[in-house]
Parts: C-alpha cells; structure tokens; sequence
C-alpha cells in the first residue's frame, strides 16, 4: 500500500452515493444465482467482470437490472448489504448514506417490505460489527412513471419513522428531466423526508437547475455539467449544495476520455461542496479508496485538497451537528499527524 493509499484510507469520510444494488459483486451474483435458481447468461464469474465494458449509461443499467434478479428476499438483500459494509469499514468509511431501488424488485414480484427490511437489518448490524453508522435513502426510478413513484412512495410510509430518512432520483436521465417528478418531491417534502436526485451526469445543466428549483433537493447527485452554466454554478457554490461526485463511474461510462478531464478539480475551483463517492463499485472498478485514488495524481490534489473533499462528504452529511463535529476534528488529526497512517 502506497504512502498516500495509507492517507486516504486513514480519513474518516462519509459515502453519499453508493447505490447497493451496484455493490453487488460478481462472487455473491454467482452465489445467490445457485441459491435462487437463476439462470445467468455467463458461466464463471470471469464472464461476468469481462461483461462490464460499458460505452454509456444505458449499457450500465441494462446489466444492473439483469443482476437484480438473483436479489430474491430478505436474506438476500441482507447478504449484499452486509457485504458492502464489511468493505468499506476498512477504507476509513465512517458513515453512508445508502440508495435502493424498490421499484427495480416489486416490478420481479419481491415484496416491498423483504427489500427494504433485509437493508434495514443489515445497517443496524454493521453499525455494532464494523462501526459504520447509516442512512437508508429510497429512489424513484426515472424511467418510469410520477404515478408509479407516487406508489411506491405510498407503500414506503411505514418506513418514515426514520428508518427511510428521504427519496432520490436516478435510472436513465436523458428524457426524463427532474421537473417529471416535481408533485411526488413536493408530497415527499410534506412528509418530512430528505431529498436528493441526479441530475447533470449525462444530463445537461438545465436538469440541475429543475433538481435544485423545482424539486427543492437538499443534496446533488453528480452534477458535472453544472459548470456549464456559470451562474448556476456561482449560485450553487454560495447556497454550500453538496455535490455528490463519482469519479470511476464517470470514466467508466464514458462521461470523461480521461480522469486528467475530469471536472472535479475545477468544481472544487468553483467553490462547489464537492464529495468523492463510489456509485456502483462492483460494476465500475473500486469503492472509496480507488476513486479517491484515481483522482489524486491525474488532477494534482494535495494533501489538503482529498482532506477537504472528506470534510466536505461529513458535512454534507445528513449526521447531526454533534456528530459532524467528531468526524471533522478526527479528519484534521490525520492530516495534521499524517505519518501515523
């Protein structure tokens, strides 16, 4: 492990942006594609890594929704949930806010409540084994219909005592502007939940301006192209949004030629709240650790630069302030204390 490999796993940070459907592994595919009886089109799990070679979103997601179908209950979305976090709790995550998508599962004929409690139990038992605490974000699929979400929203109200802390947005972007799902993010707001969406990743910048104006999001998902529009951004920087970028995803998906074009540093210039995150990493080549990696060197960030893009992720958190707190100082300890990594 590289000096500055040690550095970036000893911050404490917070994953924003972590879809765990996307955490899904081609091992455990295998494994509860036997348990399950599902049939795959590849026969070794080679096949399957060899098989994520994408040109664009939609190749991605074609893929993604092909491995769902071996998620058959709640000891299956336990299993993937369990091992996401063992994962990431020895990459110096300390705190994730997770996505699902329950439409993805309820349209195969897997009961709402399987999903969702299978990752609710999973979360509260890697806070006691791994220490990782958790938020459990539901997202609307884009490509389907506001009334469709509207359902899914409606089924979901047992879950918002705080245990389904808000709703996103993601699946195919181009074609379905957020402004799509403005009524359903209104009765979302009503109810109290957080909001965050995607928007800007192939989109164009107009789609993160309808995130921000008409859905009202308390946080971005991606937002590259943000910085097409310089008075969104200038808006943007001074209101502190969050922004939640993937770096791996990105260039996996053909949104960057190279991470040397990657538009993190000049959102960072910008003075946007930018976050490092992982998106998919079973299918886009690395958890926390490799993004954070694979920006370092091609966009010449300092020391201070990948400290701040932690702090950035804790206080872009949904913690309370209390919490935040403890995360920051330890973040300045390492920096300030470095070689003890």
């Amino acid at each position: 492990m590289s000096d500055l490999e040690k550095f970036i796993t000893a911050l404490p940070k917070a994953e924003l942006h972590l879809h765990l459907e996307g955490s899904l592994e081609p091992e455990l595919m295998m494994e509860l594609a036997t348990k399950n009886n599902i049939e795959l089109p590849y026969q070794t799990i080679d096949e399957i890594r060899k098989a994520y070679d994408f040109s664009n979103l939609q190749d991605f997601l074609d893929i993604y929704y092909q491995g769902m179908n071996v998620l058959q209950g709640e000891e299956d979305f336990y299993a993937l949930t369990m091992a996401y976090l063992e994962k990431v709790s020895g990459e110096g995550v300390v705190h994730a806010e997770v996505f699902y998508d329950p439409q993805g599962h309820t349209s195969r004929g897997v009961p709402f409540a399987e999903v969702t409690n299978g990752i609710l139990r999973a979360l509260d038992d890697g806070r006691e084994k791994y220490g990782v605490s958790s938020e459990l974000i539901m997202s609307f699929l884009r490509h389907l219909s506001e009334e469709e979400a509207f359902a899914t929203l409606r089924e979901a109200e047992p879950w918002f005592d705080g245990r389904i802390i808000g709703v996103g947005l993601d699946s195919s972007e181009l074609g379905h502007p957020p402004s799509k799902f403005q009524r359903v993010f209104a009765a979302a707001r009503e109810m109290d939940l957080l909001l965050v969406a995607h928007a800007g990743e192939e989109g164009p910048a107009a789609y993160v301006r309808e995130a921000v104006e008409l859905l009202k999001v308390d946080r971005l998902d991606h937002g590259n192209r943000t910085l097409e529009d310089t008075a969104l951004t200038e808006t943007l920087a001074q209101s502190g949004m969050t922004f939640t970028v993937c770096p791996l995803s990105n260039l996996k998906l053909c949104g960057v030629p190279d991470m040397k074009e990657h538009p993190l540093r000049r959102m960072m210039d910008a003075g946007l709240k930018v976050t490092v995150n992982s998106d998919d990493p079973a299918y886009f080549g690395g958890y926390m650790t490799a993004n954070f990696l694979s920006v370092a060197q091609p966009l010449d960030l300092s020391k201070e630069d990948i400290a701040q893009l932690c702090r950035n992720s804790i206080a872009g958190s949904f913690l309370t302030e209390e919490e935040k707190s403890v995360h920051i100082a330890a973040i300045d300890q390492v920096l300030l204390h470095p070689w003890n990594c």
